[in-house]
């Protein structure tokens, strides 16, 4: 069993995949409901950290007991799984809300898979369907065989995407949704400013913006220029070499980069400026970010250069 890792923009996702040819890998029920009593003595494989200290390093292969479902969760069989180190240093992944110690903790908290068993009080979900979605931050992540989670943190998942794109999708896709259109009220013929167009985040505030009817603007590095072009940007900065105040006005900056870049050296008025230190928190709205993925898929946008549209002002 190998740790892989799949590439969403610059950003890499740890992907683990623990469906495998073993027939004793597979030991999750199916049923329409879950009982707590029908998981007892039962385990599963999952990746544990048990100490802070020793980062990614301290992270082993586990047997673990099988989840239950509680009211109102899902059971998922976890086909692909998403992981960023930087889990390892969040309160959350080794207490839980009341502080206590909750190691050994299995980490990851993006996911797609299959639904094996509900339990009572879910709606809107059924055995045997692909789904995928965000675990709760104090609970066992995604790193496991199976994992239970709340049906409201899942979304069904088409059947044209596979599960390793569904997996890598639910905290960049819905830190951009939000960013644009919970907190920055995008609309058709506005225009965005994305720092780090071509990266997690980014990639997906350029698609999802795009497809709202936005102008999209990319900045980032040389090397990230084609990347974030095919993506949908229609212009692209260099911030090595380019000057901002080049741009001209724009409706949103979208800031993934942090520190002082924002929208500092715009020479015109911006309508709002975001952090995407602050757009965190799952909404199933995040399905509407795979037809944005499908769609970019199909096409190759036009592109306007920055010398045309300055052209024109």
């Amino acid at each position: 069993m190998t740790l892989s890792s799949i590439e969403a923009g610059a950003g890499k996702i740890a992907i683990h995949p623990f469906l495998s040819d073993n027939p004793s890998w597979h030991k999750g029920w199916i049923g329409s409901r879950a009982d707590e009593d029908s998981t007892q003595g039962r385990t599963v494989k999952a990746i544990v950290a048990t100490d802070q200290a020793a980062g990614t390093a301290g992270m082993k292969l586990s047997e673990r007991p099988e989840p239950a479902a509680a009211i109102n969760d899902v059971v998922v069989q976890v086909h692909a799984s998403g992981f960023v180190p930087t889990e390892l240093a969040w309160p959350s992944t080794w207490t839980d809300r009341r502080d206590r110690d909750r190691t050994p903790s299995i980490p990851g908290h993006e996911l797609a898979g299959v639904v094996t068993a509900l339990s009572y009080g879910t709606t809107g979900l059924s055995v045997g369907q692909r789904v995928f979605g965000l675990t709760d931050w104090t609970r066992d992540g995604t790193l496991a065989e199976y994992v239970a989670v709340e049906a409201r943190n899942l979304a069904p998942l088409p059947g044209d995407v596979d599960f390793t794109v569904g997996a890598s999708l639910p905290i960049s896709g819905l830190t951009a949704w939000q960013g644009l259109f919970q907190h920055g009220h995008l609309q058709a013929g506005q225009s965005v400013l994305a720092h780090g167009a071509a990266g997690a985040v980014g990639s997906m505030v350029t698609q999802l913006a795009r497809e709202a009817g936005a102008h999209v603007i990319g900045t980032g590095r040389a090397a990230d220029r084609q990347k974030a072009l095919d993506f949908g940007a229609q212009e692209f900065v260099d911030l090595d070499k380019d000057a901002l105040k080049d741009v001209g006005h724009v409706d949103l900056v979208f800031d993934v980069l942090g520190g002082d870049i924002a929208g500092k050296g715009l020479a015109n008025p911006i309508g709002a400026v975001l952090s995407a230190a602050m757009l965190l928190r799952w909404s199933l709205a995040v399905a509407v970010c795979l037809a944005a993925v499908r769609s970019a898929r199909e096409r190759r946008p036009a592109r306007r250069s920055r010398e045309s549209r300055r052209s024109r002002r």
